[in-house]
């Protein structure tokens, strides 16, 4: 029997394929925000419709990012070792993530809409720091240190 039927823990594939389950959802909404987040940025709207919709999407974004932090969550933590310091990893970089998002979403409605040119200077500035606080805490995982799960994450399906 493998090692991680007798402690609980799901071995490096069982985990792999949870944490993917969970991210790719998370991928795919934050691609679409991100993508809708560009065309606020280029579209003509009105400095009250941008704050709006930007602040939506933002609040989209980290409400997405807190479900996919819980979900890794749940997946528990890999039978590898420093599995704990590896799940642990995961779930605070996702919640990094998410807190990069609630600042902008806050930083956008703290914004004052007039005069426009201000507003929109201001909001490249909220999406600048927002980047820089994401990429604090992206994701990598090629950074692993289990080669099992680095061989999970590259050999599963839902991982590719």
């Amino acid at each position: 029997m493998p090692l991680g039927a007798c402690s609980g823990q799901p071995g490096p594939q069982a985990w792999a394929a949870l944490v993917c389950t969970a991210l790719n959802p998370w991928r795919s909404e934050i691609d679409t925000l991100t993508s809708r987040t560009q065309q606020q940025m280029t579209t003509k709207t009105t400095p009250g419709q941008a704050k709006e919709n930007l602040a939506r999407l933002f609040d989209g974004a980290a409400t997405a990012s807190e479900e996919a932090r819980r979900d890794v969550e749940r997946a528990g933590v890999p039978d590898v070792d420093k599995g704990d310091e590896i799940a642990q990893g995961f779930i605070g970089s996702l919640a990094g993530i998410r807190d990069a998002y609630g600042h902008a979403r806050n930083g956008i409605q703290a914004l004052a809409t007039s005069p426009a040119k201000a507003f929109y200077a201001e909001v490249s500035k909220v999406v600048e720091r927002l980047t820089a606080e994401y990429e604090e805490s992206s994701l990598d995982t090629k950074t692993l240190e289990s080669i099992e799960l680095r061989q999970a994450f590259d050999s599963l399906p839902e991982c590719q």
